[in-house]
């Protein structure tokens, strides 16, 4: 009586969630087909992450045009209008104005002048000659910062092609599951059929019947958690390569790779290839940088500039003016600020060249290690395909032997259940396989 009751609450309850995940919009038809290689060119190409990284190089590249303009003159026009009657003003601006007299040189006239106004016109010249090369390491500094965001941006880009196989590929699991799922749920329907014919011979007894109905509650709760989770992982593929949310997917399964070669080739590989490696070399030349820019402020420098203006008590009665001059700067003391600073370059240097070293390392064990993790997924797929399939051949077996009244209900169930398990454990093997051969293009910066 409990397993009746049992039984008839939960079967409204998985025919209610059945009803609902069943009506979801789920367009079959005009499938648009993807690839593994697809979706991770498209992650890496045409979605908001990718151009972001790319604006970020655009960024770059515009740094190393602002850094040249150091090689290109200053000039600047300056418009300015003062009226009042301090001395010093208006002794400078009538000597300006070129309207200076000798009654200006009168006492009263020198202590308590008359307001005066001046409109200054001014366009002035600003030229380094030689600034310890601090522009020329400005602008590869620039340069060396665009090439390391460069190797930056393919990173990242690899990054969002790994993430987007993770994706593909986890549809492609839960799909498998849902495949083993729904064959599992009709095989329990079978058997429920068959215990009942069973049952109506007087062979078995109703425990047979609610227990196969137990099982097969069990198996759809299953189909339902599964249709879910394929709907969720549909739509982190679609987000995951840029395309609408609603976008209909048939996703193509990868051909299997041949095996990789030896490690060691693969480790060489990644060591010159890899963009993570770039970035630190980047880093390593542009610490070299720092220490080149620290030593130049240690060297003198040397300017040119020159002015021309035009003063007067309104914009039209103007007088002209000119005036060029050489300026050298020689650095004698700061506090000990450029000491300092060369100091933090060198550590900078000391430091970068450390994690270089550092990446090398790290580099060649995710390849080692990428590269046994593909090897073990393989083995674990060879065992779990021989695996389901003798699941499969014992629960024939044991289906008919029940069929013939030598096994009994339970048998039949463990054997269902062994089988459900072995379809899980080879699908999830089979899809560690394809992730892991991404995974080691990744650790290779194939990708």
């Amino acid at each position: 009586m409990g397993d009746d009751v049992v039984t008839g609450l939960r079967r409204p309850l998985v025919a209610l969630l059945a009803g609902a995940l069943l009506s979801w919009p789920a367009p079959v038809v005009g499938q648009t087909p993807l690839t593994l290689e697809d979706a991770m060119t498209r992650a890496s190409s045409v979605t908001a992450d990718e151009r972001a990284l790319s604006s970020a190089v655009d960024e770059a590249e515009a740094r190393v045009q602002r850094a040249r303009s150091g090689y290109w003159p200053r000039v600047d026009v300056i418009e300015t209008v003062q009226r009042g009657d301090h001395p010093v003003f208006v002794f400078s601006s009538l000597l300006a104005q070129r309207r200076f007299s000798a009654s200006n040189f009168a006492i009263p006239s020198l202590n308590h002048p008359d307001p005066v106004t001046n409109t200054r016109t001014a366009i002035a010249l600003e030229q380094p000659l030689f600034d310890a090369g601090s522009t020329r390491l400005g602008v590869q500094a620039a340069e060396l910062n665009r090439e390391r965001t460069t190797a930056m941006r393919d990173s990242g880009r690899q990054d969002l092609a790994f993430r987007a196989a993770r994706a593909f590929v986890r549809v492609l699991q839960v799909e498998a599951t849902a495949r083993a799922t729904d064959a599992a749920v009709a095989a329990a329907e079978s058997d429920g059929q068959r215990a009942r014919g069973r049952r109506e011979v007087g062979l078995v007894t109703d425990a047979d019947v609610l227990a196969v109905d137990v099982h097969l509650a069990d198996v759809r709760e299953r189909q339902i958690a599964t249709a879910g989770d394929l709907t969720v992982a549909r739509l982190q593929l679609a987000e995951a390569i840029g395309s609408p949310l609603n976008a209909s997917l048939e996703l193509v399964p990868p051909a299997p790779r041949p095996g990789p070669p030896s490690e060691d080739g693969l480790v060489k590989e990644a060591l010159t290839k890899h963009p993570l490696l770039r970035e630190a070399t980047l880093d390593v030349r542009l610490a070299e940088n720092g220490q080149r820019t620290a030593r130049a402020a240690f060297l003198p420098t040397i300017g040119v500039q020159g002015g021309w203006e035009f003063n007067g008590e309104t914009l039209g009665a103007q007088q002209s003016s000119w005036l060029v001059g050489a300026e050298a700067r020689i650095n004698l003391f700061r506090g000990f600020g450029d000491k300092a600073r060369l100091a933090e370059a060198n550590s900078t240097r000391a430091r970068a060249n450390a994690q270089r070293e550092r990446l090398e390392r790290q580099i060649e064990v995710e390849v080692r290690a990428a590269f046994v993790q593909l090897r073990s997924a393989q083995a674990r797929e060879d065992v779990g395909r021989a695996a389901l399939t003798q699941a499969r051949e014992s629960q024939r077996i044991i289906r008919n032997r029940y069929e013939n009244g030598l096994a009994t209900v339970t048998e039949v169930l463990r054997a269902a259940e062994a089988t459900l398990d072995a379809e899980s454990r080879a699908t999830a093997a089979a899809m560690e396989v394809i992730l892991q051969t991404v995974a080691l293009d990744r650790a290779l910066g194939r990708l």
